[in-house]
């Protein structure tokens, strides 16, 4: 056929087609849904991308990325449930095991209330509809969080695991609300954070002749004048204006850019024998991300940025182009300057418009280069080291930590609901009592979209149930006479979901419902399905 210029398609259509998505989603959500609620179950994946081949996980995302079906049909929900989890885990997180189980139940519904008698789009509309009344009921109740409340959210999101709850707590109890907090591998089974009250840079000192703390391996100094630049000193002549000064008043200098090796060896050998206090880092990052984060650099300690792509000079600099810093730690593979507070009123306006840029970004990479861009700028980071006593343990439980990090992140920004699937449950009875009140003045759209919604956002509290051998519906017939009453399935107790600390972040639940109905309205308005034929 490619001699005729085009590839044969093989085409799907009505019940036979949406019969053949259903089983992929089917297939997608079984493996991923069994992850969820304390009792929930892991998931053993082979895959060449995994260490050693093979990872142990309770992330849904991680279970949801590693399936593909054979059939193309199948596939192609897959593929469409995997953009349900991949949109939450940007917008909020995590959630993404919410999402997929949400997506399911909004087409499982659909199949089953829809007939030929409805007009699909008015019903489509008003899943939506009643989607956004639902996100803003939402919004109405949520609560703000305190301290311990972030301990409870750091934990659940951790699958249950109090210690890692602490440490995450504890890291955002120090560093604010406008703080960052990272996670990096531990090079002990130990998980444990470190917190840096300053700039924190992922480059070393550039020769270690500049040490000058030999126990830490480490150069120190307080009060240091620093130069950033991106264009590379290749001759010690060309920053003399700035070395002359420095070296008749005494002082000390940072230069943060590239140097040669015979710029470097100079400076070097001028600190061990004329006992100068100089250091030299690279830039950070390369390409567009590092003009980014020395700008900002330059912005935090009052330096001018001599730049390539401005067309600076670099002989004309003199020392008012330098910035100032209270203290420098520079070591073997990474550099914490504390930065005056004089220029804190510019950190806090380019911050702002940072923030602005991280809530338009649409891809997590963005996000997350955004966020660090504003961890430097606000002087507090804390990194969580996760360890493990096997490379498979140290992932399983990086990729818990990763969750829980981003959940009590969204629950500062959003505040909190009652958890366990209980808010979203608890809506799911006003929408069935609204639909009752109204069946005379609405229309059989209508009515069946809100029916459709009604059962499907019941489905992760029937499913945390299921997969600790409850049944959904008995317990909860026990907790009728309190909206944040319900039952804590990890200790086996009725009581205030508040109280008991089971608790989920507003924006990861608004999250995960938005893009479970997106995908899955895409899936009930589809009647044909065209896919390339395998050989």
């Amino acid at each position: 056929m490619e001699e005729f210029g085009y590839s044969p398609k093989e085409l799907l259509f009505d019940e036979e087609g949406r019969a053949k998505l259903i089983t992929g989603i089917t297939t997608i959500a079984k493996a991923v849904k069994s992850t969820l609620g304390p009792r929930g179950r892991t998931v053993l994946i082979e895959s060449p991308n995994h260490t050693h081949g093979i990872t142990v996980t309770k992330d849904g995302v991680t279970v949801a990325k590693s399936i593909f079906l054979l059939d193309p049909v199948e596939n192609l929900a897959v593929k469409m449930m995997k953009e349900a989890a991949d949109r939450t885990a940007t917008s909020a997180g995590d959630g993404t095991t919410t999402a997929i189980v949400l997506t399911e139940a909004i087409v499982r519904q659909g199949q089953d209330l829809l007939n030929e008698k409805h007009n699909v789009t008015e019903v489509i509309k008003h899943i939506n509809i009643t989607a956004n009344g639902i996100v803003k009921n939402l919004e109405n109740s949520c609560k703000k969080v305190s301290g311990k409340t972030l301990h409870n959210v750091a934990s659940i999101s951790a699958n249950n695991d109090n210690e890692i709850g602490k440490i995450i707590s504890n890291a955002y109890t120090k560093v604010g609300k406008n703080g960052i907090v990272t996670i990096e591998n531990s090079q002990t089974a130990e998980t444990y954070s470190e917190f840096t009250n300053g700039i924190k840079i992922a480059r070393g000192y550039t020769s270690n002749m500049f040490v000058n703390d030999f126990k830490n391996d480490e150069c120190i100094m307080d009060d240091v004048l620093v130069l950033v630049t991106d264009q590379e000193i290749s001759n010690i002549l060309s920053i003399e204006n700035v070395l002359k000064t420095v070296i008749q008043e005494n002082k000390k200098l940072l230069i943060i850019g590239p140097c040669n090796q015979n710029v470097i060896n100079t400076l070097a050998v001028n600190v061990v024998k004329n006992k100068l206090k100089f250091c030299n880092i690279a830039p950070p990052e390369f390409g567009y991300k590092m003009n980014e984060l020395m700008s900002d650099i330059a912005l935090s300690l009052g330096a001018k940025y001599f730049s390539e792509s401005t067309g600076d000079d670099l002989s004309l600099i003199s020392i008012a182009d330098l910035g100032r810093a209270e203290r420098i730690i520079i070591g073997r593979d990474s550099s914490s300057i504390i930065k005056p507070e004089s220029k804190q009123s510019d950190v806090d306006e380019r911050v702002e418009q940072l923030w602005v840029a991280y809530h338009a970004a649409q891809k997590k990479n963005d996000k997350d280069f955004i966020k660090n861009r504003i961890a430097s700028l606000t002087g507090s980071v804390a990194v969580i080291y996760v360890g493990g006593n096997s490379d498979l343990e140290q992932k399983e439980r990086k990729d818990r930590v990763d969750d829980a990090v981003c959940a009590v992140r969204s629950a500062l920004e959003e505040g909190i609901l009652p958890g366990g699937g209980l808010a979203l449950f608890n809506e799911s009875y006003r929408i069935i009592a609204d639909a009752d009140d109204m069946i005379e003045d609405i229309s059989a759209e209508q009515y069946v979209a809100m029916q459709i919604m009604a059962r499907a956002i019941q489905a992760p509290l029937l499913q945390i149930h299921e997969n600790a051998g409850n049944d959904g519906y008995d317990i909860m017939e026990q907790c009728a006479s309190d909206t944040n009453a319900g039952y804590d399935v990890k200790n086996d107790q009725y009581g205030d979901m508040y109280s008991m600390g089971i608790i989920d972040p507003l924006k990861v639940t608004k999250n995960a419902l938005k893009n479970a109905v997106s995908v899955a309205t895409t899936i009930l308005s589809t009647n044909a399905i065209i896919t390339m034929t395998r050989a």
